[in-house]
This record gives C-alpha cells, sequence and structure tokens, in this order.
C-alpha cells in the first residue's frame, strides 16, 4: 500500500503500536545516497535538536550496510529516500532493515520500482520533473524533505508526550509552498547576472549550517561536481574558521546560505569574513527571502527547502551560459561502478 505525507501521522502510530510489546521503537536512521542522503538532513538536525529519547543518525547506505549500527533492529525506524527506487545501495539498506526486524519507510517518487518491494510503508512526495525543474508548480510541503520531517516530528510528539511546537510547524509547512515560489521570482535576475560571472570559473564553493547545510552539500556534489563538472566543496560556516578560510582570496567564489534560526549568527560570521576578503560572493538570505514569516521556534527546519529550491534557478542559468546542460554525465549510468 503506499501512502502520501497526510497518512504520515497514521504511518508512526502503526509503527509503534507494533513495537509496543517489542521494547518500543528506539531508535531512527535515515539513509540514503547523494541528493537523497542530503534531503534527509533536517529530519537528522531535527532529532539531535528536539528529541531527549530517539537515537538517530544519518548514514550513506552503502557505510550503513558495511558499518551497520550495533542496535539496528526490531526497535529501530529506518527512513530511505531512494528517487526513482533502482539505487542499488539503498536497496540493499532496505532489505537489511526487513532482515533485521525493522520498521521501513521508503521515501520515493515512483510508486513501482525496485525498492518498494522491501518497504513496510512507502510514501511518495511530490517532486519538480520539469525540465531543469524550472516549472515551479508542485505542492513543495510534499517534497522529499519536509516528509522526512513529518516522519521525525511524528514520532518526536507520538514518543515523548507531545511536541510542544507541533502547530507551528504544521503551519510552517503550510507556508512553504508560497514562500519558495516567491523567492524563485525574486532571485531571477540575479540568477542570470551570477551565471554570466561565474561561467568560466572551474571552482565554486558552497556554504552554510544548521538544517539548511544539506542544501549546500547537495548543491556542492549533484550540481556543481555532478552536473557541472566543476571543482567544488561544501564548507560548514562553523568551521570555515577552522581550516577552509585559508583558501579565500579575490579569485575563489562563494555562495553562502545565511540561514533564519539558530545558527544564523555563524554563517553572519563567515560572511563578514568573505566580505572583507572575496569578491565573488553570491548571498542567499532567508531572511531576505522571505522566511520569516515562519514561527521562530521551527523556522530552523525550512531553511534548507528554502534554499534548495531556490538553487534550480542559479543552475538553469549556470548551464545555459557554459553550454553544458544539467543532465550531461562522463559516468553516471553510463559505465559499471
Amino acid at each position: 500500500m503506499s501512502y502520501k505525507s497526510p497518512d504520515i501521522k497514521r504511518i508512526i502510530t502503526e509503527i509503534i503500536e507494533a513495537k509496543k510489546d517489542k521494547g518500543g521503537v528506539r531508535s531512527l536512521y535515515l539513509v540514503g545516497c547523494g541528493g537523497s542522503l542530503g534531503a534527509l538532513y533536517p529530519a537528522k538536525t531535527f532529532m539531535e535538536k528536539e528529541s531527549a529519547k530517539i537515537k538517530s543518525a544519518w548514514i550513506n547506505s552503502s557505510e550503513f550496510i558495511h558499518s551497520t549500527p550495533k542496535d539496528f533492529g526490531e526497535n529501530s525506524i529506518i527512513v530511505l529516500a531512494c528517487h526513482k527506487g533502482n539505487t542499488p545501495e539503498t536497496i540493499q539498506a532496505a532489505k537489511l532493515g526487513r532482515e533485521r526486524g525493522a520498521a521501513v519507510i521508503i521515501l520515493t517518487w515512483l510508486e513501482e520500482s525496485e525498492i518498494v518491494e522491501f518497504g513496510d510503508y512507502i510514501v511518495l512526495y511530490s517532486f519538480d520533473a520539469s525540465p531543469d525543474h524550472l516549472a515551479g508548480n508542485i505542492d513543495y510541503s510534499g517534497e522529499k524533505t519536509l516528509c522526512a520531517l513529518y516522519i521525525a516530528v511524528e514520532l518526536l510528539a507520538q514518543t515523548e508526550e507531545g511536541y510542544a511546537n507541533y502547530d507551528k510547524f504544521y503551519e510552517g509547512a503550510k507556508m512553504i509552498t508560497t514562500i519558495i515560489c516567491n523567492a524563485r521570482n525574486h532571485v531571477a535576475d540575479r540568477a542570470k547576472e551570477f551565471a554570466k560571472a561565474r561561467k568560466n570559473d572551474r571552482v565554486i564553493y558552497t556554504m552554510g549550517s544548521g538544517a539548511s547545510y544539506g542544501a549546500a552539500y547537495m548543491e556542492s556534489i549533484c550540481i556543481f561536481m555532478e552536473m557541472q563538472w566543476l571543482d567544488s566543496s561544501s564548507i560548514h560556516t562553523g568551521e570555515y574558521f577552522h581550516g577552509p578560510f585559508e583558501i579565500t582570496d579575490s579569485n575563489r567564489p562563494f555562495m553562502i546560505q545565511i540561514s533564519e534560526g539558530s545558527t544564523r549568527e555563524l554563517d553572519e560570521r563567515a560572511l563578514v569574513f568573505l566580505k572583507k576578503y572575496a569578491k565573488n560572493i553570491e548571498i542567499l538570505d532567508a531572511k531576505e527571502l522571505g522566511l520569516s514569516v515562519i514561527d521562530a521556534s521551527v523556522i530552523d527546519y525550512f531553511n534548507h527547502s528554502l534554499f534548495n529550491n531556490v538553487y534550480p534557478i542559479y543552475n538553469h542559468e549556470l548551464a545555459e551560459e557554459r553550454k553544458h546542460p544539467l543532465p550531461t554525465r562522463r559516468y553516471m549510468w553510463k559505465v559499471e561502478y
């Protein structure tokens, strides 16, 4: 049976009830590869910050198979993100979950795929499949990142005597589609200027922190490296002053995310330094992009969705200027690996 995000509350209720006589739910594992792993980062951050009882971890699928946590088993929930349901490592991780007696929740875009037979619950998320993801006509509150967050929020609420900001979180989820659509329009001209300025560069760094760090990671590995063949690295703004800032100069380009919420101070500190010693800085500020209408108690967890869905406007323009279409690959799906 397939479920969509409104049913996630019921999914968690069913899992908790099924495991009640076995010691309950004690751990949540968030597992995937590449962009699918990055999309789970806000749920990871939510559990680390908000949960006092449930152990959680964010792990690459292949590493999960080869270095499986000792406690993983019937008291665990494993959430696996697999976009088209055919990533071999993630399929193996789902099989392992089934073998160990964990509750297996699969987040995917395709209802019929290889991985679904190993899931106890299948959550189908919304996805903009238009060229370069430019249509922007989806319900962003139903995308992969938010679906993983719903699982985390419901698990916390149902195992730890409620979640104080539960209603505020769902109020934020209702706002996110409008916020993202407005933000994408807001950066349209800026993205064109960025692409013209950066079309001949060979390196671009991304920077971010907190629950949105996954968006910086995804932009670096999935777009700049995978789809544009540029040298790149995602730099945590809190780590910037502990090594990476030594590469800062007037030539190296940076894209920095300035989050709203608890880690904004980290991002602003890094930006002050960049403005002093670098010249090529593209700033994505969640406050400027309209995220502040979401309540401060939960705003941390919506930065990722905002940034990750604003990036496609930049990515399209950069690909056009570089005459390097985003679907271009050298190795992926073309050779054995």
